[in-house]
């Protein structure tokens, strides 16, 4: 645990529709990500998303492992870089305690908008070309 977070602090955990890519093909996989609370905000308002559901956890709770895996299918995984990234996203519900408000401490939200139209692949990699470069005219750099 953190030294500087409340045992008792909020935090809220998703569970994400995510995509891995084995042998060229795309495989689903299912990922308990804490999500801060500006992305909760927006989420809450209909953006599509990967998410399908949402618990309110303490920070303790979350920390404990075993628990969080009790509240999700036992086909999902914790994302990587668990534990910083619940760091991470506690404190933003200490710097902002209104959005603790949106789901109540223990309860589940699952109204989301749901799509896994523009897929989110975990294990991608970014191959960048020169046809990635803007094209630029020939006097952009010059003095005029």
């Amino acid at each position: 645990m953190s030294n500087d977070i409340p045992a008792n602090a909020y935090v809220i955990l998703g569970l994400a529709h995510c995509f891995v890519q084995v042998d060229g093909k795309l495989q689903p996989v299912q990922i308990i990500e804490p999500i801060p609370s500006a992305a909760l905000e927006a989420l809450l308002h209909g953006l599509p998303t990967s998410y399908s559901e949402a618990h309110a956890l303490t920070y303790s709770q979350a920390m404990d492992t075993a628990n969080v895996l009790s509240h999700f299918p036992s086909t999902a995984h914790l994302c990587d870089d668990y534990g910083e990234r619940l760091a991470a996203a506690t404190r933003t519900y200490i710097a902002r305690p209104q959005s603790t408000a949106h789901i109540p401490l223990g309860d589940t939200y699952r109204d989301f908008n749901t799509s896994t139209e523009r897929k989110r692949v975990l294990n991608s990699e970014r191959m960048v070309t020169a046809a990635d470069n803007i094209k630029q005219h020939a006097y952009t750099h010059q003095v005029l």
